[in-house]
């Protein structure tokens, strides 16, 4: 990724290399990854970065992985020590981006053929669906880009019922490169498919091996136990983190837009049922807009902030969301 912007694409078409149709007519993770990097890097409108603080605002003492480039050869000259600049933006928390790969995710209604027209009709490793998972994998690519070109540290946790794939938090220059490759190597595989996903057991792996506190970007559709969801916040609202919870969902699980009886197969190890989705339309839909609105009150009664994504949707609302929300962190740590 190291030329991701050596092409510079119209300012009009900038927010189309955010759009699932667009993401999807990319067969692999990295193209993805790069078209992504260019949507944000074209048009100066379209700019994620534009209005971030770059006052100078103290020195920390450097750790292995930081940048080279923000070390101070002045203080080094004075005191045989290495020491960091820190900017007012880089005193605000890390992002540590945590991707759920569990068997639900793999559920997509659009498939890439509908998403790409003639361009291609499955994905590389031969799915047939853009799936949540592909969702969550590019706006995690695409938080972990902004938090990066920012000077700020992130790291991601890709997991399902424990983690699966990691990459420690870091400025250091391949990060990106190494985040791009932890998402695409890390899809919703056959052995996941029938493993709920344990967010507490996740939660606590992440937070046995998190020293400092951090801004926590948890991006899952959160087909968790709502008891479940309010131990794991509440343990990272405990360890003093900050959460954004992405819930990333399609638009057939929010409408139950099925007409005929047919079988419907649990994605986590449930049994296979064949149900009327008629019959059962009204009450589902009541019992998912209950869930999102706990999962919602649960999320601000803990002072975190709480972002529904659907997977037919431009990513654009809610990375602008995420920017605001971190200009908020700088301009309130002034």
């Amino acid at each position: 990724m190291t030329q991701a912007n050596s092409v510079r694409l119209p300012e009009q078409d900038a927010q189309l290399y955010l759009h699932p149709q667009t993401l999807a007519r990319l067969g692999s993770f990295e193209l993805r990854a790069k078209m992504i990097v260019e949507g944000f890097s074209s048009g100066s409108h379209a700019s994620p970065y534009q209005g971030l603080s770059v006052e100078f605002a103290q020195h920390r003492p450097y750790v292995a992985g930081d940048d080279l480039r923000h070390l101070d050869w002045k203080v080094y000259g004075r005191t045989d020590r290495l020491y960091l600049k820190q900017h007012q933006q880089e005193t605000t928390l890390d992002l540590q981006i945590l991707v759920d790969s569990s068997g639900s995710m793999s559920f997509g209604s659009r498939t890439f053929a509908d998403a790409s027209g003639a361009g291609r009709d499955t994905s590389i490793d031969g799915r047939m669906n853009w799936s949540k998972f592909d969702h969550a994998t590019a706006l995690a690519a695409a938080l972990a880009y902004i938090t990066l070109r920012q000077g700020d540290r992130v790291g991601v946790v890709v997991h399902a019922d424990e983690v699966r794939g990691q990459v420690k938090r870091s400025s250091s220059q391949g990060t990106w490169r190494q985040i791009v490759g932890v998402l695409s190597t890390h899809p919703v595989e056959a052995s996941n498919r029938n493993r709920k996903g344990d967010l507490k057991r996740v939660i606590d792996q992440v937070l046995g091996k998190t020293t400092n506190r951090c801004l926590v970007a948890l991006i899952t559709d959160a087909f968790y136990e709502i008891e479940d969801v309010r131990d794991a916040l509440a343990r990272l609202k405990f360890a003093g983190h900050d959460v954004m919870i992405f819930q990333v969902l399609d638009k057939a699980e929010e409408e139950f837009a099925f007409d005929d009886a047919a079988p419907f197969e649990g994605l986590e190890g449930e049994a296979t049922l064949r149900i009327d989705p008629r019959a059962l339309r009204k009450a589902y839909i009541e019992a998912m807009r209950a869930h999102n609105a706990e999962l919602d009150r649960i999320s601000r009664g803990l002072g975190f902030d709480y972002h529904k994504v659907s997977t037919h949707e431009f990513l654009g609302p809610t990375l602008a969301a995420f920017i605001a929300k971190r200009n908020a962190m700088i301009r309130g740590g002034k």
